[in-house]
């Protein structure tokens, strides 16, 4: 049995790497960028790639070339249930509806008629979503419908950047301020106003549809749920200072108090019913109950390297340092010797 990885800064493999070592576990560094992976890949019973999402290369590709592998029998990891709808708020609207999951009601529509009855018709605020983006990128909260309808012309006609750089220079005058982030990362976010990322010219602009999530108000934090295999842990994420949103403020809480077991409990569910390997969730509270906002099979390591403990399928809490990521490889390898 040999598992190959395919290794880059930043991502899971820096972990995945050193706990194959430790336990033994045969592994082959692999590229996946290489024209070849498929003879690269002709010795191994399966595929680990923790690719990023704004990644100019990878998110040409890397999940037909994920697919393409686990149509040969081979296992991979992220798998087809675990990744088709990463990155993807809309696909996630109609997954999470699809199996009764308790998602934050959300609104998808696809011409501009069609929009603009919806909105002069609903109430306001409502927070506005592209498809695409973590760390609360592309979001905006919008307050009335004259808002709304600017949107709506923007999203029918010259469409979205994928990369908001002045909303991003905002942000790292935040972290600045905070002591998060250094005077030199403040400048290069000027630096992007003028020359975008690659990521932005190569998947060019998002329109021709828009995309609207209901907001839920009084929550100022969210839980996130992170759910491998048969175990759960969880973090709190503060919201911005005078923002609304908590993802990627970098402002996180550990401590096993501030998680109910309704909300574990939840993610557990969902998850057996996706029939994923690894998934994240997003919860937000109505009357004291969870609504899930998003969803996304990877998350920054660092962000959960405190956590305090974590539970099992039986909700049996687990107190003291853990390794998600060895959890991934072992499931991974437990796929293989049950084929």
């Amino acid at each position: 049995m040999k598992i190959a990885i395919h290794n880059a800064e930043g991502s899971f493999s820096e972990r995945w790497i050193p706990y194959c070592e430790s336990h033994s576990i045969d592994y082959k560094l692999v590229n996946c960028y290489g024209t070849d992976i498929m003879q690269q890949l002709s010795d191994c019973d399966a595929l680990m790639w923790h690719f990023n999402h704004k990644g100019p290369r990878e998110s040409k590709f890397a999940k037909q070339l994920l697919f393409a592998v686990q149509k040969t029998g081979k296992k991979v990891f992220p798998n087809y249930d675990t990744v088709w709808h990463f990155d993807d708020k809309v696909a996630q609207k109609y997954l999470l509806e699809g199996v009764n999951a308790p998602l934050a009601p959300a609104y998808v529509f696809y011409s501009k008629k069609d929009a603009n009855q919806w909105a002069a018709s609903t109430d306001f605020p409502k927070v506005f979503k592209l498809r695409n983006g973590a760390g609360s990128d592309n979001v905006k909260l919008v307050r009335s419908l004259t808002e709304a309808k600017h949107l709506i012309n923007k999203s029918f006609g010259k469409g979205f950047k994928q990369y908001d750089a002045w909303a991003n220079l905002k942000e790292r005058v935040r972290k600045y301020r905070k002591g998060k982030t250094s005077l030199w990362n403040v400048t290069k976010g000027v630096a992007r106003i003028f020359h975008t990322t690659e990521y932005d010219r190569v998947t060019g602009k998002e329109m021709g549809y828009v995309y609207f999530q209901k907001f839920i108000p009084q929550n100022d934090y969210d839980i996130r749920v992170c759910v491998v295999g048969d175990k759960a842990f969880a973090i709190k994420r503060m919201v911005r200072e005078n923002d609304f949103r908590a993802s990627g403020s970098g402002t996180i809480l550990y401590d096993k108090k501030y998680f109910d077991d309704e909300t574990i409990k939840m993610a557990f569910d969902v998850s057996e019913k996706l029939n994923d390997q690894c998934m994240a969730y997003d919860f937000v509270f109505a009357d004291g109950k969870p609504l899930i906002v998003e969803i996304s099979y990877g998350f920054a390591k660092e962000g959960y390297d405190d956590c305090v403990g974590y539970w099992d399928r039986d909700m049996t809490w687990h107190e003291g340092k853990f390794n998600p990521y060895g959890w991934m490889v072992n499931d991974v390898v437990n796929s293989i010797n049950s084929k």
